[in-house]
């Protein structure tokens, strides 16, 4: 155990996530929205397949993704040895239709066993006003359930997929977050959010991370990040560090890695990843 208490990995075993969990200061989540937000002053608002994978354009998003209180927490419920295998930002704006359907995030990723588990870090407050996650507990039990596809412009998700069973809101469990701490959620964790018609803009950093021992069923080719430990399985392609900020080189490289990731996600399908 190196950072979660025992009640706080038992509920996270038997209700499939906990919250909230702090990580940084304050001050140190102010310095990462702001690089952010100093990257869109100038290339406009982050959006597209650059919210995606987005630790392989940025040196502080890599950075991140290794932060020792965040993999002490995630080493606590899935073991020392630790890959990355995606991030993504969940952004929305002030007065904003933007939401997130009820689902499983382990519906299209061909990750075998589910031993996956989000931290969710918040670069900005994440309120009931400005639409927190909401959870439904104990869901992370469940069996892969149906999900169909709406590909819904004001969906954040990758194909706007939502739930075929019925979710009784009434047991939803909401996890505001301030700035600086983040939530723990299971791959098969029912979970969604809704939109934002307040006039504080949201920002969520989704880090995806995974022990060794899971493998891609669903495609041919997959990467990830050794963040911590000893990779003995090698099912994943070692990632690339950017060399700097949006570099031509991070820039070509991603493209290529969510190329990738985007046959996998968007398999059996005519879309392609939003643009």
């Amino acid at each position: 155990m190196k950072m979660l208490t025992e009640a706080a990995i038992r509920q996270y075993r038997e209700q499939g996530y906990f919250s909230p969990i702090r990580v940084m200061p304050k001050v140190e989540a102010d310095a990462l929205r702001a690089r952010l937000e100093s990257f869109e002053a100038g290339a406009g608002p982050l959006a597209g397949k650059l919210r995606h994978k987005s630790h392989l354009l940025f040196t502080w998003l890599n950075d991140l993704v290794r932060h020792p209180r965040i993999l002490d927490a995630i080493e606590d419920v899935i073991g020392p040895n630790i890959l990355c295998w995606g991030s993504s930002f969940f952004i929305k704006e002030p007065r904003n239709a933007a939401f997130v359907s009820w689902h499983q995030d382990s519906t299209y990723w061909g990750l075998d066993p589910a031993d996956v588990v989000t931290a969710w870090v918040a670069f900005s407050d994440s309120t009931p006003q400005n639409g927190a996650m909401r959870v439904i507990p104990a869901t992370h039990r469940m069996d892969q359930v149906p999900h169909k596809d709406t590909f819904r412009a004001d969906n954040l998700l990758s194909r706007g997929q939502e739930i075929m069973v019925d979710v009784d809101d009434g047991q939803a469990v909401m996890l505001p977050l301030a700035a600086g701490e983040m939530s723990l959620h299971h791959v098969r964790l029912i979970h969604g959010s809704d939109p934002n018609p307040s006039d504080q803009r949201r920002i969520g950093f989704a880090i995806r991370y995974i022990p060794t021992h899971v493998r891609q069923v669903a495609g041919s080719h997959d990467s990830a990040t050794l963040v911590r430990g000893v990779d003995a399985y090698g099912n994943f392609e070692p990632e690339e560090r950017p060399d700097a900020d949006m570099s031509p080189a991070a820039v070509a490289y991603h493209a290529a890695v969510t190329g990738a990731h985007a046959a996998i996600l968007m398999r059996e399908t005519d879309k392609q990843m939003r643009a």
